[in-house]
């Protein structure tokens, strides 16, 4: 039996964060929401999503993270995952940082 998965959309910084996770529950925490066992790509080849990669350094040591209640948008129980994503909060756009290319001045 597969374990539950969840989709969690939540402002962060001025972004909009969309991450996958095995648990959600309320936090002993008051106003707080707990989500824990974070789930990301596990990416062997040449092809590696850099949202992707930037998530898993941020919360990739993370064993539970405390959400406030007023920074989710949507909790979602879904069958399988997607990308996780970084959006601009006022475009809905990907933040995504460009991989930079060489002789390319910064």
């Amino acid at each position: 039996m597969a374990k539950t998965l969840y989709k969690i959309t939540f402002f962060n910084a001025g972004k909009v964060y969309e991450l996958y996770a095995r648990r959600v529950g309320s936090s002993a925490l008051w106003g707080f929401t707990e989500v824990a066992e974070l789930v990301f790509d596990v990416h062997e080849g040449l092809v590696v999503d850099p949202t992707e990669e930037r998530l898993r350094d941020e919360f990739g040591g993370t064993k539970v993270l405390h959400l406030p209640m007023q920074s989710i948008v949507r909790i979602e129980e879904v069958e399988r995952k997607g990308a996780s994503a970084i959006r601009d909060a006022t475009t809905g756009e990907k933040v995504v940082t460009p991989f930079p290319l060489p002789g390319k001045p910064r």
